[in-house]
This record gives C-alpha cells, sequence and structure tokens, in this order.
C-alpha cells in the first residue's frame, strides 16, 4: 500500500492509535468476529507504520484468533482442551441471566453452545450489559472436574474476561489534540477511513450521509432514520465499528428487551447502549400494543415509565430500511416513509420525533472500490471518543449566533439542534475550539435538511399543521435569511416552490414579434460601489432597456420601495438566466425593479412566484396583450402565482377553469405594489 500525506500525517499524530484498514477486511472475512474485535486486536499488535513490526503484529493477531475464535464444529475441541488443561482462552459474545431457582447468575457463551456456566455476581455488577444481550470479551474459561461430579452441576465457570472496548478515560483529550493538526476536510475524510470507506471515492453528498450516520454516536436521545436501496451498508457502522450499539434484527421487539422487564426490574437495551438500531425495520413489529407509544414517548422526552417508576436513558434510536422502489417513484405513489411498519408509517406524531431523515439514496451501493486500504483511527479507541463526547453539547456555539426561520416549530428547532451539535463534535472534539463559519454553516444547512425532509412527509399524508415547510436560517444579527431545501424536491427546468435567495426572482417575458413568450431567472448581488453591470455576454438590448428603466425608478422611488436605504451606494450585478427558447428578457423591468429591491433590502421573493410586467422611465406600468397564455406558460413551468399589472385583468375571463384553479394569480398597480405582494413574509 502507497502512504499518501494523510496517512503519515495521521501515523505521527495519533501514533499507537491508527491501524491500516485492509488488514482488518483480510482477518474479519477469516474469523466469526465483528470487525472491533479484529481492529481491538490489530490495534495492541499492529498500530504502527513499520512494516516489519505489522508483519510480527499480524502473526501474533492471526495466532490469536486462530486459538481462541470457535469455528462451527470445533464447539467439542474447545470444551475438551478446557477439561484438559482446567482453561481455555476464548473470544466470543457473552450474555448472562439470573437463575432465580438456584439464586445465582449464569453466563452464555454462544460458540461453545454453553448456557449455563458459571459467573460470579462481582463480574455481572461490572458488566451489566451482559443482561441486555451482551457483547465481545476475551474470555478464561475454566472446567472443574469435582463440580462435573455433582448432580446438576455446572462444571464450566467464567474465570476472567476483559471486555473488548477501551477504558481509558484519556483517549478524547488525545482526540482533540490530534485534531489541530488538520484542515475540516482532512478531519472529515479521516473519520471516514476511521470506519472504514475510502472518501475519495464518494461524491461529497456521501460523504455528508456517512457522517449523518455517526451523529447517534456522539449525540443523546438521537432519532435517527435512514431508508435508501440495498447494499448502501446502513447497518455497517451499527454493527461492525462500535461495541456501544446494538443491532436488532427484523422480527419482534419485546418491550421487556427495550425498556424494562416488569418482573426484574432489569433495564433494557435502551438504558444500556450509546445507539440501538432497527435493521429491516419493515419487518420490526413489538409484543405488545403500546410498544409503539412507549417508544414513541422515549423518543420525545428519553423517559418510559413502566409500573410505577419513570426511567430515564439516553440511547440513540436509529431505524434503518430499504425502498423496493426508487425515491422519485416512492414519492409518486405514496410517501418516503413508506418502508416504515404499519404502525409507524403513517403517524405523523412519531414521525414528529425524528430529527433526521438520511437520504441512504446518495450513498452508492458498497464495491471493494469503496472501502479504504489507508490508516484510519482503531474502532475502540474512535469509538470511545463517541461515547464521552455524548457528554457534552456544542449549543452554546451556535445560539444566538444562527437564527432559524419563522416556519421551524419546536419540535423542529429541537431535531434541527441536536443534529448541528452532534455534527459539530464530530468536526471539533475540543469543545474549546473556535468554530469557523463555514463549517458551521454547513452543518446547520445539513441539519435544516434533514428535519425537512421529515416535515415535507408529514405535510404529504395530509396534516395541514405541516403546510409550511420553508425552512431557512440566519448567521448573526446582520445575517441575510438563507432558505434549505431537500435536493429529491427540486426541479432544475421549472419554477419550484422554494424562496430563492435574496435579489433571485422569476419572471416571464411576455414576447413580441419574433418572439415566443420565455421564462427568466433574474440574480442580483449587491456590494459596495455604485451603478447596475449586467454580466451577461452579450447583453440582450431588450433586457439592457428593462434594467435601465428598473434602475431609475430604484433611484427616483427609492424612499417607498427600500426606506432609508441608498441604492447609490451599493453596486448592482445582475444576470439573465433564460428557461426556454427565449432570450431576449424583454420587458422584464418590473421583476428586475423587484430583485434589486430584494437584494438591497437583504429579504427573499416567495417561492413558486413568477411575475410579469414592464415599467417605464416614469413608472408608468405598460399594458401587456396575451396574459391568458402567460398564465398558461406559468402553469406549465411549474408556478404557484403569478404577479400580473392589474389592467390585465378582465383578458382573464377567457383563462380555462382548470388552468384558473392551479394558479394564484394577482394583480399590482405599481411599482412599489409589485414588491410588497412578492417579498416573503
Amino acid at each position: 500500500m502507497q502512504l499518501d500525506e494523510l496517512d503519515r500525517k495521521s501515523a505521527s499524530v495519533f501514533e499507537g492509535y491508527v491501524v491500516r484498514k485492509d488488514l482488518v477486511r483480510a482477518f474479519s472475512r477469516q474469523f466469526p468476529v465483528p470487525t472491533y474485535v479484529v481492529e481491538f486486536l490489530l490495534g495492541r499488535y499492529c498500530a504502527t507504520t513499520d512494516e516489519t513490526e505489522i508483519q510480527e503484529g499480524i502473526d501474533i493477531v492471526q495466532k490469536q484468533l486462530s486459538s481462541r475464535t470457535v469455528k462451527a464444529g470445533e464447539e467439542e475441541l474447545f470444551k475438551a482442551r478446557a477439561k484438559e488443561s482446567g482453561s481455555v482462552k476464548i473470544l466470543d459474545i457473552i450474555s448472562a441471566r439470573l437463575d432465580s431457582k438456584a439464586d445465582c447468575y449464569v453466563a452464555s457463551l454462544p460458540s461453545l453452545r454453553l448456557n449455563d456456566v458459571r459467573i460470579a455476581p462481582e463480574m455481572i455488577r461490572e458488566n451489566e450489559r451482559m443482561l441486555t444481550g451482551g457483547f465481545y470479551a476475551e474470555i478464561s474459561l475454566g472446567y472443574d472436574a469435582s463440580i462435573a461430579q455433582e448432580n446438576g452441576g455446572r462444571p464450566f465457570g467464567i474465570q476472567s474476561l476483559r471486555p473488548i472496548q477501551l477504558s481509558k478515560r484519556e483517549v478524547l483529550d488525545v482526540m482533540a489534540k490530534g485534531r489541530e493538526s488538520y484542515t475540516t476536510a482532512e478531519w472529515k475524510d479521516f473519520l471516514l477511513r476511521s470506519v472504514g470507506f475510502e472518501p475519495e471515492t464518494f461524491s461529497d453528498r456521501a460523504k455528508d450521509a456517512l457522517l449523518l450516520r455517526m451523529v447517534p454516536f456522539v449525540e443523546r436521545n438521537y432519532n435517527l432514520v435512514e431508508l435508501g436501496p440495498r447494499g448502501t451498508g446502513k447497518s455497517h457502522l451499527f454493527q461492525q465499528v462500535s461495541p456501544y450499539a446494538h443491532l436488532i434484527s427484523g422480527g419482534k421487539a419485546t418491550v421487556a428487551r427495550m425498556f424494562v422487564h416488569n418482573g426484574t426490574g432489569q433495564r433494557g437495551l435502551v438504558c444500556q447502549y450509546d445507539v440501538v438500531c432497527f435493521d429491516e425495520v419493515s419487518g420490526v413489529s413489538f409484543d405488545q400494543k403500546d410498544g409503539v407509544n412507549i417508544m414513541k414517548g422515549y423518543m420525545e422526552s428519553g423517559e418510559f415509565s413502566r409500573g410505577k417508576e419513570s426511567i430515564r436513558a439516553d440511547g440513540s434510536i436509529v431505524l434503518v430500511g430499504n425502498f423496493d422502489v426508487d425515491v422519485e417513484h416512492q414519492q409518486r405513489i405514496g410517501h418516503l416513509f413508506g418502508p416504515l411498519p404499519p404502525e409507524m408509517r403513517d403517524d405523523t406524531a412519531f414521525m414528529d420525533r425524528i430529527h433526521c431523515f438520511l437520504p441512504g439514496w446518495d450513498v452508492p451501493k458498497l464495491n471493494p472500490s469503496l472501502f479504504t486500504g489507508h490508516f484510519g483511527l482503531v474502532s475502540d479507541f474512535l469509538s470511545e471518543c463517541f461515547t464521552q463526547l455524548r457528554n457534552q453539547s456544542r449549543m452554546s456555539h451556535f445560539q444566538g449566533k444562527v437564527f432559524w426561520g419563522g416556519a421551524l416549530s419546536g419540535r423542529d428547532i429541537t431535531g434541527v439542534s441536536k443534529t448541528v451539535s452532534g455534527l459539530l463534535k464530530l468536526l471539533y472534539p475540543n469543545p474549546d475550539s473556535p468554530i469557523a463559519d463555514e463549517d458551521l454553516e454547513w452543518a446547520v444547512r445539513l441539519a435544516l435538511e434533514v428535519r425537512r425532509r421529515v416535515k415535507e412527509q408529514q405535510k404529504r399524508i395530509g396534516s395541514a399543521e405541516f403546510r409550511n415547510t420553508h425552512f431557512s436560517y440566519t448567521i448573526g444579527t446582520e445575517g441575510v435569511e438563507k432558505f434549505v431545501s431537500t435536493p429529491e424536491l427540486q426541479s432544475q427546468s421549472g419554477i419550484g416552490d422554494e424562496p430563492l435567495d435574496c435579489g433571485q426572482i422569476w419572471a416571464l417575458s411576455p414576447g413580441g414579434q419574433d418572439e415566443y413568450p420565455g421564462l427568466f431567472r433574474l440574480e442580483v448581488n449587491e456590494g459596495p460601489g455604485s451603478g447596475v453591470k449586467i454580466l451577461n455576454n452579450p447583453v440582450p438590448p431588450a433586457f439592457r432597456e428593462s434594467v435601465r428603466c428598473a434602475e431609475q425608478n430604484l433611484y427616483a422611488r427609492s424612499q417607498q420601495l427600500v426606506g432609508d436605504r441608498d441604492p447609490r451606494s451599493h453596486e448592482f450585478s445582475v444576470q439573465l438566466r433564460g428557461f426556454d427558447a427565449a432570450k431576449s428578457g424583454a420587458k422584464t423591468s418590473v421583476a428586475t425593479l423587484i430583485a434589486l429591491s430584494s437584494a438591497l433590502l437583504r429579504k427573499s421573493v416567495r417561492g413558486g412566484l413568477v411575475v410579469v410586467g414592464e415599467v417605464s422611465l416614469g413608472g408608468t406600468i405598460e399594458p401587456i396583450h396575451n396574459a391568458v397564455s402567460l398564465a398558461e406558460h406559468a402553469v406549465e413551468k411549474g408556478a404557484k402565482a403569478l404577479l400580473l399589472p392589474v389592467s390585465c385583468r378582465r383578458q382573464l375571463f377567457d383563462l380555462s377553469d382548470d388552468m384558473a384553479t392551479k394558479l394564484d394569480i394577482e394583480f399590482y398597480q405599481d411599482g412599489r405594489d409589485a414588491l410588497l405582494k412578492a417579498l416573503a413574509d
């Protein structure tokens, strides 16, 4: 393997905490244990770049895995070794239960098919997760011949065990100090390599999705849904990388196992693990009717009550499942929560508790080229850092700096804030690190998108309370409000219902003798200076005339249009983008005037709106003679609202009923009236 710059940096910064990920895959295919078990051993013996030392370490790991993992058919061989030698060392999942008849605990070792192994109560108290599904450990299994001769005796006993996880408390300090040596882009790539992926083979969207998968590990009580095509590795992180995660594969989930056992009072999975992941969620069902309601209550508050007491836990809930169709078709036939079980699928209250709908369709199907052979952090080091990051919050870093738009409800703000906090923890493990504005904005935009995706599905189910989904944010008190959409809803060729950025507007040119009507988008930026500059080259003469009229109207009526702002002390850059055969941009000065004012006021134009009209140098609105064909064109292009001069009113009596019901038509008298009706609330 050829070391690259990131490898060399990582090996020196995290000496003793990195491992070559291709070695991990070689072993994990040979032996029946998860990735993190292999990495636990490789991290002990191969955490170096020295090829000789790596080879020596590989030999040791090979011997340990060969001698301590029980392959199918070898169960009796290992039991015999325990009898002959008095004890044997194995790597296995250990779980335990209380035998109330004998008033003692017994352990189970599935690879040896042993269900009645003696274990000391002290070991249970130190490792309570044995009672809720178990964990991998290095186990010394003893055999006592004298007990074997007793009636009902249990000759096998656990002499010692070492959980396969890191317990050093200072690991987060090591990670935080090491992070200082990386740029943000390098650190994202290094995190992806640490969980086994090669970042160079993924798009930026796919990298974002993979980083979002890590958020439940670092954020308490985080609820995430990921639905997408098969074979994209949705359960990989929750099964292979961290001992603090538990994967429930399809089938029945019992309330006692998930939350608390009423008979014994034993706490369930959400109390014992950082993350509980339901794989193949479409097949999951609870053994009791109130199971989903208990889960809903837990996802809302992190509490559940069974019997008399109310119990708090901080395990995150992750639901992953597959689409049988592509995302566009899924949206046509229903909504994106369609693959969930029936009791969750159409329950908007359940959906409202989901903090993040991760777009699984953005991750490619996994093939060998997507896995890394480079250095990454050892899994048990990484998972220990993740579990310690759960005790921190990054909300103080953006409260008072990021302001959410009016479309976000209380639950939206909670979900978005948790996602931003989790992403910032991943990027900045040191809570005292200053956070770059571009990193904060990246986290904010991603968090709004994944929460808005939830809201869009609630809107599809038909609840009026979820009608406003135009999520927006402002960074800083002087910042510009920006809107965030979900890419699968955006139309690249027509008018979406998203509010555009400040200074942008859709316009319809009525055409002329030699040109049909055409759809355009005007984009205006403002900055220090003076005058209006058109960026199109060459500039269509008809559009130049429209811009000149709009500019003079802005100067002459600035008090009415933009209040105390002085447009003469700003320079405006204007660009015209055509979406039809029409290229001249003729008679679009009203839209241009609105775009100039929008840029100066830093206010967005309403989503789904298209504007028609020409204003003269003197401020008169010129008549339009083809209002019906313009309205039909607007519907064809996906507009929801059309803003026309009031002189067009009588023409629209000829508009068909079908067209009239698809479009909200409004009229304006002058430039100021048009501006007020065009701006978003």
